[in-house]
This record gives structure tokens, sequence and C-alpha cells, in this order.
């Protein structure tokens, strides 16, 4: 791909390419007619100067032009070395001609010149400055090809060397040193890489090759190829240091030298230097160059990218490791040098009140080995012979330093802003360190209009959460100097704010959450408001825009961001809105949850409760939700969604590992225990609070031990849930004066489910470690001491093994119950007689204890008294124990019964009270949905007579119909079960007859329990129950149903007279509505029989 599109490139400029390469042509034959009669091929290094003019103008009317759509000079330079190699490597490896020119982009370039040798392309490199490009390519190679190509170019350079021979090894010497990293790969360095590795033999001559060139000089064979690059160099130094005349080039060899043994043998990781230390080295390098190159000559940006490749790769581990020549051998070989060179006065200071680049360079380095030398010299496994050696060596270093002792460059703070502002703008090679430095320390060297120009310029630069900080104090910081400054402060935050806007949401969030540890109104509580002004009006348009956007998944994001921005100004006040949102704006809730879901990094403080108040610990979110609670929630609809909403929140979040932004702990203790204890405020009904502790605990993901609940007063929450739940036992009676809360039969279901499910989760922490829970376990017990027994029992869990099941005295009498579970309790109001009262109250309270007390019902079914005793006083039982009881536990109450009546313990004889004939139906199958519906009746009869008709208020006998008429509903479930079509294989007929005779019978208790309902909806006090009226419905749909699907089962005549029997029976309601409503009901029942 990438020669592809090296050759698309290529057709782009063809014209002017065709030009190029034949100018380059032109040169090369001009050249080589030169040569004459010998040829480029054999070219000897003294010879170039009479052949190699023609080649040199070439390459620099090549790289000069600039014009129409041509390649940049730099790339044409590249081009022109890729081309020489190429074609040297192509010659060298025989390459055969039919696969080149198919996948070799420069075959026709290259084919187009003369044969060449590498004298050629090494001359041209030295006198056209191409050592950086040369260079560049080496680093392409693989690391034995680098050094055997570094190895010719040596070869080629030390033999009748010239002083820009020396400058060429250290040119290219210093830049594999810095190496790829950092540098701008293009297509040619791929194409070049790709050639080395399609040619065969490229790691040395074929053997025709090198007998074709044995006799030129040129590539000669004495010296072995070696893959340490540092002995390379450092060899090829030795042989040169005669041809060496000016300071600048020594100071430049030795740092070359020092440096290279440095990054090779002392140090094994990169050393990262301070922002500050990087912009003062920079600064320092920068004014020496200004100051010698003159201002129009100086390319601040180049002489920037420039110093900070070389300051990386001094402080950086050298890629070429050596495997040659050892650091003594190195430190030896350097201090020859230095030596030498200051015998020939070369190292001496011209002008020590204006030192070169590479002397400050040199200095640095000597001070760095030096340094690293010192440490090496404290080793123990160090030998004579080698201290001995390391000694001298740190003699004559220390010896060159103090000759070096010019005083370092004084840095100016506004020279290296302007350093910095230019590294930032043109996104240079480490520009990332010095914005965190550029956001602080720099703000004060420029000017307010250059240091906000530079942010705004490079908003992305800026663009991580740290640094966002840091121009948050930094803006602090000016507005309280400069308080004239308004517009100018204004501006940065805006662009402040811009910069966070668009940071990553993770980083979003770890920024407000840092935000919020300073201040909970983020910037606003630390700018004055005239920076602030407008906010208001952005709050406000944050939120519009996202109610009236939707929950979309794409507005979704945008309004997540939108809140993010808002709350990085002020996380308290968007907070609040976000609170009031969700409680007065119709299904703002579940979008407002999503978005703070997102938010995590708003949630404030820890979860937890406060010691000794119960009250939440440093939550931002619970205060402002707190404040809601108590000035918003003015109606069922806005308690409703408040509680939808904290219930969204507590919901574990998908993007964070399944944690919640509030934690149920926070939910528990902000708006639970507060408003439970008596002395609570009423901000929260009792009723929202044991909805909110309910949701909590259905949301419960935490599996570890101890539970989220062990940290919120787990024993004072059950005292308090067991006293409210003691209060309920008589939930119709009328509460009394200033009493804090009054529970509803609908709270009571839900206390009791509070109270189960809070009493599981205690009970396993207790019997993990009971040690450690004993003393508050008997506090709970002693505290719960006074409350009615059946509340009690509701800590059965929580006791575990520690205390016996408790029970009125009165109930052992009728249960065999073994001593060491169950123990007495004298109380009052269960006196002798009370027995089975006690009995039906322990058969509601649960599954496990209902199941105890049939089993264990002391009853002898073989005496007749007995068993009528018994059911004259269940009856009783059932008719104290009814209207207290909820849905679930009169589900129970009902189990209970029909087990009875199947054993045969519970007498309840059938009357046939609404016929005048007797039907020849077989009603044994339905026996137990007669006698239990008989029995209820039997109960309603007596609860609605004069001795017991006062006891409920009109929501009481509300209740009793509801619960009177779930058990109907049960019954009549049983008898469409009984109805389902046979599996057996009968004859057709027999089907038929057995299914018309079922469905007669099923149609005859049909109208048994109509009439049970109806005699029942007369004697209700008020005679208008709606569970009632909306039961006997429920069972003419039934009794309709039943007549279409076996129209057979009924004659007309039959179906006139219960139509007349069902009429008269509901003329006796008092309530016209329902009159009518029914009637128009029974006139629908119709029969084809």
């Amino acid at each position: 791909m990438t020669e592809l599109r090296l050759t698309q490139t290529m057709n782009q400029d063809s014209w002017l390419s065709c030009e190029k390469t034949a100018i380059l042509q032109g040169g090369f034959l001009l050249a080589n007619r030169l040569c004459q009669p010998a040829s480029l091929s054999a070219l000897q290094k003294e010879d170039w100067s009479k052949v190699g003019h023609p080649i040199l103008q070439a390459v620099r009317e090549i790289c000069g032009q600039e014009r129409g759509r041509c390649l940049s000079s730099v790339h044409w330079k590249k081009k022109i070395i890729c081309i020489l190699w190429s074609k040297l490597l192509g010659r060298e490896s025989e390459e055969d001609i039919e696969i080149g020119w198919r996948e070799n982009p420069f075959f026709s370039l290259q084919n187009s010149l003369p044969d060449i040798n590498r004298t050629v392309m090494f001359e041209l490199v030295k006198l056209k400055g191409f050592s950086q490009i040369y260079a560049q390519l080496l680093l392409c190679l693989p690391s034995s090809h680098l050094s055997s190509e570094l190895e010719k170019l040596v070869q080629h350079i030390t033999r009748n060397s010239t002083e820009e021979d020396v400058r060429v090894l250290l040119e290219v010497w210093w830049e594999l040193w810095k190496g790829r990293e950092g540098r701008r790969e293009d297509d040619l360095d791929t194409v070049f890489t790709n050639q080395w590795t399609r040619l065969p033999n490229t790691t040395g001559l074929s053997p025709h090759a090198a007998k074709r060139f044995k006799s030129n000089p040129d590539t000669p064979t004495s010296t072995p190829f070696t893959n340490d690059v540092l002995s390379i160099l450092f060899h090829a130094l030795e042989e040169l240091k005669e041809h060496l005349s000016t300071s600048d080039l020594c100071y430049r060899a030795l740092s070359n030298c020092l440096d290279s043994l440095y990054t090779s043998h002392l140090i094994d990781q990169a050393i990262i230097l301070p922002a500050e230390v990087q912009l003062q080295s920079l600064n320092s390098t920068v004014t020496v160059r200004k100051r010698h190159a003159g201002i129009e000559k100086f390319d601040l940006v180049q002489v920037i990218s420039e110093a900070h490749s070389d300051l990386k790769a001094a402080h950086t581990p050298s890629q070429f490791k050596p495997c040659g020549m050892t650091l003594m051998q190195a430190l030896q070989t350097v201090s020859q040098l230095t030596q030498a060179w200051e015998k020939r006065g070369l190292l001496e200071m011209t002008d020590s009140c204006d030192p070169s680049v590479l002397a400050r360079r040199l200095k640095s380095c000597l001070a760095r080995v030096l340094e690293s030398l010192e440490e090496l010299s404290m080793s123990e496994t160090m030998d004579e012979g080698e201290r001995q050696t390391l000694n001298n060596v740190q003699s004559t270093f220390r010896g060159l330093l103090v000759s070096l002792s010019f005083p370092d460059t004084e840095s100016n703070a506004g020279e290296m802003a302007h350093i910095a502002v230019a590294i930032i703008n043109h996104r240079l090679d480490g520009f990332q360190d010095f914005t965190t430095l550029f956001a602080t320390e720099l703000s004060w060297s420029l000017s307010v209009e250059e240091w906000i120009s530079c942010l705004e310029r490079n908003k992305n630069a800026f663009q991580r959460k740290d640094i966002v900080m840091k121009l948050v104090s930094t803006l602090i910081a000016k507005c309280q100097i400069d308080t004239e400054e308004v517009e100018h402060c204004r501006k940065l935050k805006d662009i402040i704010v811009n910069i966070f806007a668009e940071l990553p949401l993770a980083e979003k969030n770890t920024t407000l959450a840092e935000m919020l540890t300073c201040s909970k109104k983020g910037l606003q509580g630390s700018l004055p408001h005239a920076v602030t002004e407008g906010f208001s009006e952005e709050l406000n348009m944050a939120f519009n825009c996202i109610i009236q956007g939707g929950s979309a998944q794409n507005n979704l994001s945008l309004a997540v961001a939108a809140i993010a921005r808002v709350a990085f100004q002020n996380p308290e006040a968007t907070l609040r809105r976000c609170c009031h949102l969700a409680v007065v704006n119709h299904g703002a809730h579940s979008l407002l949850s999503k978005i703070l879901q997102q938010l995590p990094g708003l949630r404030g403080g820890a979860p937890g409760c406060t010691e000794g108040t119960g009250s939440s610990a440093g939550s931002l979110l619970c205060s402002c939700l707190q404040d809601t609670a108590m000035t918003k929630l003015s109606s069922a609809k806005e308690e409703d969604q408040f509680l939808h909403f904290l219930v969204a929140l507590m919901q574990p979040s998908i993007s964070e590992s399944g944690q919640s932004f509030l934690h149920p702990e926070e939910v528990v203790c902000a708006f639970v225990l507060p408003h439970l204890s008596p002395s609570g405020s009423s901000t929260c009904s009792l009723e929202l609070c044991l909805r909110l502790l309910h949701s909590a605990f259905s949301l419960d993901f935490q599996d570890a031990s101890p539970h989220w609940v062990m940290n919120c007063s787990p024993f004072p929450l059950l005292c308090v849930l067991c006293q409210l739940l003691n209060e309920g036992c008589g939930c119709w009676d009328l509460p009394a004066e200033g009493a804090p809360h009054h529970l509803s039969m609908e709270s009571k279901v839900l206390l009791v489910t509070v109270l189960t499910a809070l009493g599981k989760v205690v009970g396993r922490e207790v019997a993990s470690a009971p040690n450690t829970w004993s003393r508050a376990l008997f506090w709970l017990y002693n505290k719960v001491e006074a409350l009615d027994w059946t509340v009690r029992f509701h800590l059965k869990v929580v006791w575990g093994d520690h205390f016996k099941n408790e029970v009125p005295s009165s109930l052992l009498a009728v249960c065999e119950l073994p001593e060491q579970e169950w123990s007495g309790l004298k109380l009052a109001q269960y006196g002798q007689g009370t027995g089975l009262l006690a009995w039906m109250e322990c058969c509601a309270l649960s599954d496990e204890v209902q199941d105890t007390m049939l089993t264990s019902l002391a009853l002898d079914q073989h005496r007749p008294d007995d068993v009528n005793m018994f059911s004259k006083g269940l009856l009783v039982a059932v008719t104290q124990t009814l209207p207290w009881c909820t849905v679930a536990e009169w589900g129970r109450l009902l189990r209970a019964m029909r087990e009875l009546l199947r054993s045969g313990r519970l007498h309840v004889p059938y009357s046939l009270e609404y016929v005048d004939f007797l039907p020849l139906l077989d009603l044994r199958p339905f026996s137990c949905e007669l006698r239990l519906s008989v029995l209820l009746l039997r109960v309603l009869q007596l609860l609605c007579g004069s001795s017991c008709k006062d006891w409920l208020p009109g929501q009481g006998w509300a209740h009793v119909g509801l619960l009177y008429a779930s058990a109907m509903r049960e019954i009549i479930d049983s008898l469409r079960g009984k109805l389902s079509p046979s599996s057996s294989n009968k004859d057709p007929k027999e089907e038929r007859a057995a299914t018309t005779t079922a469905s007669q019978e099923v149609l005859f208790v049909l109208s048994q329990l109509f009439c049970h309902v109806q005699h029942i909806q007369v004697m209700m006090p008020g005679g208008q129950c709606e569970s009632l009226f909306l039961c006997a419905l429920e069972i003419l749909t039934h009794y309709e149903a039943v007549l279409a699907a076996h129209p057979s089962c009924c004659s007309h005549l039959e179906t006139r007279n219960t139509r007349h029997f069902f009429t008269t029976i509901t003329d006796n309601l008092d309530s016209a509505e329902m009159k009518a409503v029914l009637h128009q009901k029974i006139a629908q029942l119709s029969s084809s029989g």
C-alpha cells in the first residue's frame, strides 16, 4: 500500500518528476563522461573533486526548485539518497530485472542513471549536507544491516580524511543516537526498508559481487564487520582525531562520546526531566543560537525542536547496546581523546563570556557523566585496576570541566514563556510536558492577552484533568489579584469551561470529584459574581434543552455533557435543579437519573451515617434531596416521582462496575432513620420511609459481609419498626392525639415486608459473628419485650437460637409444642379459652409457623364434642383475627382452614338455605369450597352482628370486604380448575354427559357463592362495599361463561328461574347503582338448552 501511495504521488507530479529526473540523469551522465576511460562505478574518493561538480549542480537545482505542485526539498533529498542506495543495493545483490521492474518503485529512476559505487553516494552526503537524511534511512534498517552499512561509511570517511569527513561522522553519529522516536516517518522510509527485506544477500556482497569488486579499494575486506555501533564510532573517532582542528568540532566529538557511553552504559531507563529544567535548557540553547545566528536567519521552532531532540537523546537509554566495548574501554578512549586535544590547545575557551552551544553541551555532558561515575566509584565489586582507571578518567574530566567554567545563561521568565508558547503552538515533541507549567508559573510571565490567546488557540493541548484544575487555581489567583481585569477573567473562565467540556467522560468525573472537594459551589464559590454572571441563564437553558430533548441515546450523551458543564461551574446548584425537576416535572426523574448515573463525580461525600445521629455524612446530593423533600413534596404524585428518582439513583450502574450513584446506605441514613423515630420531623411520610427502605433492600447487590445496613444502626432500626408494627396491630383504632405516625393497612403490609427483609440480613450477620453482636441482640430483646408477642415473633430470624419462641400460655393448651423451643407468656388479654385465637394468629405469621401449628394441633377427632367445640372456637377466632389481617396473612389463614376442612378437624355443616328443592347433583367434589364459603359467611354474620359491628370504621369494613372477596376469588379459581377437560379416553357420549353434569354442579356452586356474597353485602355496614360488588359481578361473569361453553347443561326454564332468583336476591341491596348494574348482568344470562 505504501509503495502504491508513493507511485500515485509520483504520477500526480509526473511532468515535474520527469523534469527533475532528467536533471538528475543529466548530472550523473555528465559526471560519468568526465570519469572516462573509467566510470562512476570505480570512482576513488580523491577523484571526486574532478567529476562530482555536475552531480552537485544537478542536486542543487532539483532540491532548490520551488514551483508548481513539487514535493518539498527535504523529500527530494531523501528520494535521491533512496534511489542511489537502492541502485547500489540492487547491483550488489544482483537483482533480477524481471522482478525489479514490478516490485521496485525506484526501478525506472535508478536504471536511468549510470552505475555508481558508494563513494559517489558518500561524497554527495558529505558535500550537500545530507548527513541527517542518511542517518534517518540508516535507522530504517535492521541492526545487523545498520552496523554493516555504518562500517562502510566509516571506511570511506577514514580514508584520505578531511575535517568535513569528521563533521559527517559526528552528524550521523548523533542522529543515530537521537533515533526514530518522535520523528514523523514518511512513505520513503517504508519503501526503503522494504527494499532491504525484499532483496537477497543484503547482509553483505554476493560471491560474484565480492569477486567483481575485489580490487575496488572502496570496499576493503580487511576490517571485519561488527554489530557494536558504539565500538565502530569510537574507533573511527580515534582514527580521525588528528583531523579535528577547531574547538567546536572537538566539543561536539567529546559530547557525542560522553552522551553515547552515558546512555549505553550508565543508565538503564529514561531520565524524566521536570518541565522547568527542560525549559531552562531550551532557553539557554535558544538564547545562544539567536545571538550567534542573528534574527534574520533564526528559526525559533526549528531550534527548539532540535534542542529538545538533543536533550531527550542525552537522557534516554541508547538503542545500541554495547557488545564489543566495555565502559572502562570507552572511558579510556574519551580520556585519551581529551588529553590529546588538550595538548593541541583545542579545548581552551577563547571567549568564556560567550560560549558556544557546543561548549555548553559538553559542560552538561561532563556533569552528568561525572555524577554517574561518582556513584559507580562507590561500588564494591570494582577491582583495584578498574578503580585506578576510573580515578584517572574522573581527574581528566574534572580538569576539563574546570576549563569550561563559564556562567550559565540566565533564565528569563518572559523568554521561557515565549518558548513554551512556540512549543505548544506547533505541537512540538513533548509539548504535553509544558502545558502544566504554562497553566501555572508561566501564566505570570506573559501579558494576560498573550497568555489567554495561547490558551484559546490550543484548547485541545490542555485537555487533561490535572491541567484543568491548575487552570482553575490560576484563574482564582488572577481574580484575587487583578480585581479590575473582569473581562479577561471572564474570558479565561469561559475557556477553562470549554476545555473541561471537551474532556473524556471519565476525566470529567474525576475533575468534578476534585472540584467538590474544593467547594460544593464549584467555580461560582471561588470567583467574583462579575466573572460568573450569566450562569443562572446557562443553567436554565441546559435543563430546558434536556427536558425538551428526550432520552434518546444521542440526546442522552449531549445531556450528560451539558449537565457536566454546568456542574463544573456550580455542582450544588446543578444538583438542586436536578432534584427539583425530578419531582415537579412529570417523567423527568427517569432521564435525570440516567444522566446522574453517568456522572459519579458528583456523588460528593462517602456513604455512611454520622455516629449517634443517623444522618447522612457529607453527601451533597443527599443534602439537595433532603431540601427537595422538605419543600417540594406537596402531593402524592410528587412523592411518587421523588421515590422513583431515588430508586433509579440506587440502581447499580452498568458503566461503573456495579456501583450506584446513590448508595442505599445513604438513602436509609438520610431519609429513613431521622423520620422513623417518634421525635423525628415529618419531612418524609411514614409510607415514603417504608417504601424507600423496601426499595433499598430490593436493590441489594452486595453479597459481601458485613452488609451495608450494618452501618445504619440496624438494631435501633429493628426496634423502631417493631414499635410501629405494634401500633399497627390496632390500625383501625383512632390514633392518639399528638401521635407522630398512624399506620394504615397498606403501610402495615409494607412494614412487615421491610421488617422481614431487614431481619434476614441482620440475622445472617449475627449468625456469622455472634460474639460481635451479642450485646446489641440483648439490647434489642429488652427493648421489644413490652411489645405484642406477634410483633416479637418477626424477630425470630434475628434471635436464632438465642431465645425461645414466646407465645401466650393459652396456646400451649391447644398445641403440643416442645418446651426447649417454645415458652408460654402470661398475658392478661389471653385468658382461658383464647388458645385458638393465639393459634390462628400464629398461623397468620409465616408459612413455617403455620406448618408447625397444623402439625402440633392437639385435637382428638374421635371425640365429636371436641371437634364440635374446636369448630365453634375457630369460628370465633377467625372473626377476631380477620379485620386486622393483611392480604398475605389472610391467605395463610385460608390455607389453614382448607387444611382443617380436608383433614376433618374442622366441622362446617352445609345447609341449602337458598334452594327450595333438593338438587339431584353430586356436590362432594365441591364440599371444601362450599363449606369454606359457609364458614366465611358465618364469620361475617358474626362480625356484622350487633355485638361486633362497632369494631371497625368504614375503612376497616372496606378492608374486610376486600379480604372476603379475595377468598371468594380463590374458590372461583378452584371451581374453574374442576371444569378442565379430562385426559381419560372415555367414550365421547360418556364424556359429554360427564361434562354436562360437572357444569351443572359448578353452576349450582356458583349460584350459592353469589347468594353468600350478596347476603354479606346486605349485612355489611353501609351496604356498598365495592369489593363485594365486583366479586358478585365476577361470579356472574363466570356463570355466564359456563352457560356459553356448555349450553345444554341448563334448560331455558331453569335459566329463567335462575335469573329471577338472582334478581330477587339482588333486590335486597341498598345501592340503586349496584342493583342496576347487577340486574343488567343477570339479564344477560341465557341458555340454548
